[in-house]
């Protein structure tokens, strides 16, 4: 069964930004395989078991990087945001000086 996982909307638009730029990759087969939870060696041999194995890690890679992707964004964010309110706090106290 499918999960589906809520994003945010920065989330969205980093995938969004991506996607337009063509910088996501469409389902490969190995994205296909890293869907599955397990596989049976038996039936699918060994080679189809490291492949298997090898899409899952190529998975986890691949949203390790998005997570690293949208946390440097979010982090980005969080210190504009903190320099805006230093500029702001700067400003007011410049201004109190000429009342």
């Amino acid at each position: 069964p499918r999960h589906c996982v809520p994003l945010s909307l920065p989330q969205f638009l980093l995938i969004f930004r991506k996607a337009a730029a063509g910088e996501l990759q469409e389902d490969s087969g190995l994205h296909v395989l890293a869907r599955l939870s397990e596989i049976d060696v038996s039936t699918e041999g060994v080679k189809g078991a490291k492949s298997f194995f090898e899409a899952k890690v190529q998975a986890i890679s691949v949203s390790s990087r998005f997570e690293e992707e949208i946390k440097a964004e979010q982090e980005e964010r969080k210190k504009q945001a903190e320099e805006m309110k230093q500029r702001k706090a700067a400003f007011k106290e410049l201004q109190s000086t000429f009342k």
